[in-house]
């Protein structure tokens, strides 16, 4: 099934969701922040941005949509244009693998949060975050 807009519309569209200051990342930041925790948001590491850093302790935070992001548990394909969104949402998949590959090289240890994790049981996702910060040198 085609798209229903046309491609200036779609692009209008997309160029409006947000990539970074998203609702469940502002959630967590909040959270930290009551707790304690200092850190640097949307931090570059050469071309990738970690949603939420601890440079010192080397450890990353990434918050991932449900939608964007393929959730195993949660994700639905749209009923049209699903050629474009497999492509779109699989090269999503693969940007991620290898985003969490080039930390790992660069000596960051990552965590990522999905969206309805959050949704669910905040308190567990910030356990997780917690726990890896105690076990991250200085």
């Amino acid at each position: 099934m085609p798209d229903k807009f046309s491609k200036y519309i779609r692009s209008r569209i997309m160029a409006a969701v947000k990539g970074k200051d998203t609702s469940p990342e502002i959630e967590v930041r909040r959270a930290l922040f009551s707790e304690g925790y200092r850190y640097r948001k949307n931090y570059r590491i050469g071309r990738k941005t970690i949603d939420i850093a601890f440079p010192k302790k080397r450890v990353a935070v990434l918050i991932d949509g449900c939608f964007w992001h393929g959730c195993p548990s949660c994700y639905k394909a749209p009923k049209s244009n699903k050629k474009y969104w497999k492509s779109k949402i699989e090269t999503n998949i693969l940007r991620d693998e290898r985003t969490d590959k080039e930390l790992e090289l660069a000596g960051w240890r990552s965590i990522r949060l999905w969206e309805h994790e959050l949704k669910e049981d905040e308190s567990s996702a910030l356990r997780r975050i917690s726990g890896l910060l105690a076990e991250s040198t200085t």
